[in-house]
C-alpha cells in the first residue's frame, strides 16, 4: 500500500496571517475521496476561512460522524483537536465538550445520512439548545459509501444514476433548523467558493447554533441528469439571496455603492457584518420571512443559497444554563464539590 503525504517544507515567502501561520498550516492529510469530489471543495473553503479569520488551529475542535463528510475533518486543520463519533452522534458529543471547555471554536462537519436519518434527533437537539457550534452538513442526497442509495435529504421525483426514481419526501434540513431555533441558518454551494467561505466566516463570528446545509454533489453517484444534487442542476436553478462581506471596525471603509438594499449587523468581536440584498425583499433577521422565501422557492424548483436567516443578538447554551466563565474543565474540586451543606441549600430550593 502506498501512502500519499504532503510535503513539510514551506516556501519562505509564503503569506502570513495575523497569528503567524501559512494557509498551508490549515491543512490537513492527502484527501482520498472521489476526484472532483464537492466535499473537498468545502474543506479548501473552510481552510480559507479559517486563515483569512485568523484563528489558531489548536484553538478549533472539529468533531463528526460517520460516512463520507465526516472523513473530512482529517484533511483540513491537521493541528487542531478532532474527535469521530459514531454515526449519528457528533451533535452530543460536541455538546458535552462545550459544556466542557467554553474557549474552543467547535466545528461540526456531517453529512446527509448522518444527520437527516440515524442524527435527526441529535441534529434537532442541538439546534433547539443553541449549542455555539458550526454545524455545516455536505449534503449530496445519497448514500455515497454504500453506492449510491437516496439519502433523506434527496428530492422527491429524482432519479438516480440507475434510474430509479425517489418517491420519498425530502427531508430539509434548512427549514428544520428554522423551525427548532437555530440562530444563523445559511445555505451554500461547494461549486461556489466565493460564497461559500464567507459563510462559513460568518458561522464562526456568530454567537449561538450556527448551521450551513452545504450542497455537494456526489460525482460517482449523484452528477447525473435527473439529479437534483447534480453541479448542473445546482448551477441551474440556484437563487443567491445576498452576498456577505466582513470589516474591520477598527479600519475605515472605503467602497463602491453597491446595488440593492445594504444591511450592516455589528458582531460580538469588533467586525461588522454587511449583508448586500440580491434577492427581492428578503429580510435575513426575520425568521418567519426565511422560512416563507424558503418554501416559495422550493415550490418553484429553486434552490435558496446565501444567509437565509441570522439573529443579531443571539446567545448560547451557556447563557442559557448561567455556567460560569471559566471552563468547566479548569474549575477545581473546591468548585465542582462545595460540599453537602451547598448540595442541602440546592435541594431545599427545588422543593
Amino acid at each position: 500500500m502506498t501512502y500519499i503525504t504532503k510535503p513539510r517544507l514551506r516556501h519562505p515567502t509564503l503569506a502570513r496571517n495575523a497569528v503567524g501561520y501559512t494557509r498551508r498550516d490549515y491543512e490537513g492529510k492527502v484527501s482520498t475521496l472521489c476526484a472532483g469530489c464537492g466535499h473537498d471543495s468545502i474543506s479548501a473553503a473552510i481552510i480559507q476561512a479559517c486563515w483569512q479569520l485568523d484563528i489558531a488551529p489548536h484553538r478549533v475542535a472539529k468533531l463528526s460522524g460517520i460516512g463520507c463528510s465526516s472523513k473530512t475533518p482529517d484533511y483540513f486543520l491537521g493541528a487542531s483537536h478532532g474527535f469521530n463519533t459514531v454515526h449519528g452522534r457528533m451533535p452530543s458529543v460536541l455538546t458535552g465538550a462545550n459544556l466542557a471547555n467554553r474557549d474552543l471554536l467547535y466545528l461540526g462537519v456531517s453529512g446527509d445520512g448522518d444527520s437527516a436519518s440515524i442524527g435527526l434527533g441529535q441534529f434537532a437537539h442541538a439546534m433547539r439548545r443553541g449549542v455555539r457550534m458550526v454545524y455545516i452538513v455536505e449534503n449530496n442526497g445519497v448514500y455515497g459509501l454504500t453506492k449510491g442509495q437516496f439519502s433523506a435529504t434527496a428530492d422527491r421525483g429524482s432519479q438516480s444514476k440507475k434510474g430509479a426514481v425517489n418517491n420519498d419526501a425530502a427531508i430539509d434540513l434548512v427549514g428544520l433548523a428554522l423551525q427548532l431555533g437555530a440562530t444563523y441558518v445559511a445555505r451554500g454551494f461547494s461549486g461556489d467558493k466565493a460564497q461559500l467561505v464567507p459563510l462559513i466566516e460568518g458561522a464562526i463570528r456568530h454567537g449561538g447554533a450556527a448551521f450551513i446545509d452545504v450542497i455537494s454533489p456526489c460525482v460517482a453517484f449523484n452528477n447525473h441528469a435527473g439529479s437534483t444534487r447534480s453541479y448542473d442542476h445546482v448551477r441551474e436553478h440556484n437563487e443567491a439571496v445576498n452576498r456577505i462581506d466582513f470589516i474591520d471596525l477598527a479600519q475605515e471603509v472605503v467602497a463602491e455603492p453597491a446595488p440593492g438594499d445594504v444591511l450592516d449587523l455589528p458582531q460580538a468581536d469588533g467586525s461588522l457584518m454587511r449583508l448586500r440584498k440580491l434577492g427581492a425583499e428578503h429580510d435575513p433577521t426575520d425568521r418567519r420571512a426565511a422560512m416563507n422565501h424558503l418554501q416559495a422557492m422550493h415550490d418553484g424548483g429553486e434552490v435558496v443559497t446565501g444567509l437565509l436567516y441570522i439573529d443579531p443578538a443571539a446567545s448560547d447554551m451557556h447563557a442559557a444554563l448561567r455556567t460560569v466563565a471559566q471552563p468547566l474543565n479548569a474549575l477545581g474540586e473546591a468548585e465542582l464539590c462545595p460540599g453537602a451543606l451547598a448540595l442541602a441549600s440546592i435541594n431545599a430550593g427545588l422543593r
